[in-house]
């Protein structure tokens, strides 16, 4: 066996990940009325059972109005929570692979299409279609052919807090071992950081300062709320990708403000606060030098993400000191057992599951089928 960094275990508080690979947030656009489906025990059991470090659920909304489409996941409701209830309960009976939960609120960017219909039809809903208001820091709507958002008033700004808290409250009631804060993407946190969106001349806008004030408080709001031994993670933006947005040199501010708060670990992801992105070469880690910058200057865990695919290269970001844990998505819907192929690949002691133990090692005749930097099992 080598001395993989990769599956060596990291510690947040009281929870231990067993190594350091989690499996990103993904929307899945199945819910109904906001209710978790048997589809999520299938999507989040099938990769908690290859043993990574961490799987992360999709972007859950705090309120209906803060869904990004009709389809998506909600935690507002005490049927919501009832199903979520459940279906950690199912993971739990053949996985203790730890489950965290991002929370979200879509802020301007909700009230959408599901981006599987037609990604050229791709856009908000119109009334027919069952549209509702959606809401920003200022009335400015994300792009042309969107409605323009309600600005947020004082009241407003207490009863999103409000419902971020009940939402922790409840992730935490559902057997959830970890809360991931969604402010990232353009959606309403990262709207209120943004300039590009955040317009206001209150004390929730103008300056870096103003504009960080509302994402901290909602933080502060869920530390409060969510229980002291478990941790509590971030997604924010590295960059904007448009001129005139936020940048790495605000996103390191940033970054010092939320270990201050409380946030034990951070998420550098980038882009999509508005139309007009310049984005780099899309290549293996082309985000990694966000998290490479927030962990040097803070020293706060981060989590690279970006294009993580080769089990070498994921070794190589922990092990060059780029980030603390990768996030790994895409691979992960190709291949659900990419944990174990990644411990072959790496020649790391890795624990199956019991039913899978008559997995051949690495090296036996007939075992291993290359497709690209993808690895699949021949039984």
């Amino acid at each position: 066996m080598t001395d993989s960094l990769l599956f060596t275990p990291l510690t947040l508080r009281q929870l231990t990940l067993r190594n350091r690979i989690v499996v990103s947030p993904m929307c899945q656009y199945s819910s109904v009325d906001g209710v978790v489906q048997p589809w999520h025990v299938m999507h989040l059991g099938g990769f908690a059972k290859s043993n990574p470090g961490l799987v992360i659920m999709e972007a859950t909304a705090v309120s209906s109005e803060g869904r990004i489409s009709p389809l998506c996941a909600g935690i507002w409701g005490d049927r919501h929570e009832e199903a979520l209830t459940r279906m950690v309960a199912n993971i739990r009976t053949f996985s203790d692979t730890p489950l965290g939960i991002q929370l979200a609120h879509a802020g301007r960017k909700a009230s959408t299409r599901k981006l599987w219909a037609d990604r050229r039809a791709s856009g908000p809903l119109t009334p027919e279609q069952g549209a509702w208001p959606v809401v920003g820091p200022s009335a400015s709507a994300y792009d042309e052919g969107w409605p323009a958002p309600e600005a947020l008033d004082m009241a407003g700004l207490e009863s999103i807090k409000a419902e971020w808290v009940a939402a922790a409250r409840r992730a935490d009631r559902s057997g959830f071992g970890l809360i991931e804060i969604h402010a990232a993407h353009g959606y309403l946190l990262s709207s209120f950081f943004s300039p590009l969106a955040n317009h206001r001349g209150d004390q929730y806008g103008g300056d870096l300062e103003g504009r960080m004030r509302f994402p901290l408080e909602v933080v502060a709001a869920v530390r409060e709320s969510w229980p002291e031994h478990k941790p509590l993670g971030i997604r924010i933006n590295g960059s904007d990708w448009v001129d005139g947005g936020t940048d790495l040199d605000d996103a390191v501010v940033f970054a010092h403000r939320l270990k201050a708060a409380g946030v034990d670990y951070i998420v550098t992801s980038a882009g999509n606060v508005a139309p007009g992105m310049k984005l780099p070469p899309l290549e293996p880690g082309y985000m990694a030098h966000f998290a490479r910058r927030v962990k040097a200057e803070t020293g706060i865990t981060t989590i690279a993400v970006g294009l993580v695919v080769d089990p070498n290269f994921a070794e190589s970001l922990i092990r060059d000191g780029a980030s603390d844990l990768v996030a790994v998505g895409r691979a992960f819907l190709d291949d659900p057992n990419w944990t174990y192929h990644a411990a072959q690949v790496l020649n790391a002691k890795h624990q199956h599951e019991r039913a899978y133990n008559y997995i051949k090692p690495r090296g036996w005749p007939g075992y291993q089928i290359a497709r690209g930097n993808q690895y699949a099992t021949e039984i």
